[in-house]
């Protein structure tokens, strides 16, 4: 999953001693650039904070895992990002554009629309 918008602040880096050893988390706050925009508060873990590099007032792409837990009967949502694109160069996932090379092209979906999945062949189904 992705989304667009502007970084709009920079929460302050939070650390912590786990089983593993130490983490790092630092959450930033993005506003889309919609008609109607929406807030969104996503966190970057260990190593990326300093890879990606966010700045405020940034316009990217920030794809995203989101993860839902229940914690005594209640349910927290975490907004994770492993990979940023910016608008201004087309930088992947904090690699310099040069070295985008290496990697496929991603495809960001057709302007005409959602492509259609083909149905599945009888190849494809399970057994069970």
């Amino acid at each position: 999953m992705e989304f667009k918008g502007k970084v709009i602040d920079i929460l302050p880096v939070e650390k912590g001693q786990g089983k593993n050893g130490e983490w790092r988390k630092q959450s930033y706050i993005f506003e889309t650039q919609e008609q109607y925009p929406k807030k969104i508060c996503a966190e970057v873990w260990g190593d990326k904070i300093d890879g990606f590099n966010i700045k405020q007032g940034e316009e990217l792409t920030a794809k995203v895992n989101i993860d839902s837990r229940e914690y005594n009967g209640k349910w927290y949502t975490n907004v994770k990002i492993w990979a940023v694109e910016r608008a201004s160069d087309g930088n992947v996932g904090g690699v310099p554009n040069s070295q985008n090379d290496n990697y496929p092209p991603q495809s960001s979906g057709s302007a005409s629309g959602p492509q259609e999945t083909p149905p599945p062949s009888e190849d494809d189904e399970l057994p069970f």
